[in-house]
């Protein structure tokens, strides 16, 4: 189904929540939102097939409709590992449930409905946290980081993507420019695009890369590094 919440004028722009409006468009929306998406996708299921373990589990922390977990499970076809799935959107996993259970040979993944923030990580041997910590109060993201890198095996890798911010007033406004530009171009009018940031305000909240960076190493981390970026869309892996 093709995006259109945002088509018509709102009188009153609710807050943007993962619900089933949302969950019904959302393969529309994030491939027509942010760049690089179906890459970032692909290429997490490339680092998971290199540091997963046996006998461990992966995480996708705010899973939506699974796109990290089954092209983990893709790139790990009859390996002894455990998937989990977590989401605190119903209707996200109810679909992501609808998903899994479509596929021929469907993997085992236990799905959770629950803030990840309530998820003990254990014996993992990848994490994923495709655009889901921004979406985090502030106050609330070290412990996560923490919960992650406790969690995790050593030789574990965490894939964390994230929507960041420029110090750089100039880069900030490009970058922002751009990324309005980039969802023009995919067929979105400047009412939506306009409509969609308001409803975002206070519920996605970026941070730059250089406190990202410095998350991770008060969390444990050591070794990490963004392997992409376009635009203000980056994803970085961490290596414990």
């Amino acid at each position: 189904m093709r995006d259109n919440i945002y088509a018509d004028a709102l009188a009153n722009v609710a807050e943007f929540r993962f619900d089933e409006q949302v969950a019904a468009v959302f393969p529309d929306m994030i491939q027509r939102s942010v760049p690089g998406y179906g890459n970032i996708i692909a290429m997490t299921g490339l680092i998971a097939e290199r540091h997963a373990q046996d006998n461990t589990r992966c995480y996708d922390l705010g899973c939506s409709l699974g796109a990290s977990t089954l092209a983990m499970a893709a790139r790990l076809p009859q390996r002894a590992v455990q998937f989990i799935a977590v989401d605190n959107s119903p209707a996200m996993l109810d679909r992501c449930r609808d998903a899994i259970s479509s596929l021929d040979n469907a993997p085992d993944i236990t799905l959770l409905c629950d803030d990840l923030q309530n998820v003990p990580i254990a014996n993992a041997s990848v994490v994923v946290l495709n655009f889901t910590l921004q979406f985090v109060p502030l106050a609330e993201r070290d412990a996560v980081l923490g919960n992650i890198y406790n969690g995790l095996q050593p030789g574990g890798a965490l894939v964390l993507s994230e929507k960041i911010r420029f110090e750089n007033p100039v880069m900030q406004e490009l970058t922002t420019d751009l990324h309005h530009a980039f969802k023009i171009a995919n067929g979105y009018s400047a009412l939506e695009v306009s409509q969609k940031r308001n409803a975002l305000e206070n519920v996605l909240i970026p941070e730059t890369l250089a406190g990202h960076e410095e998350r991770l190493r008060r969390a444990g981390f050591r070794n990490f590094g963004a392997w992409f970026q376009c635009f203000n869309f980056l994803s970085l892996v961490a290596i414990k």
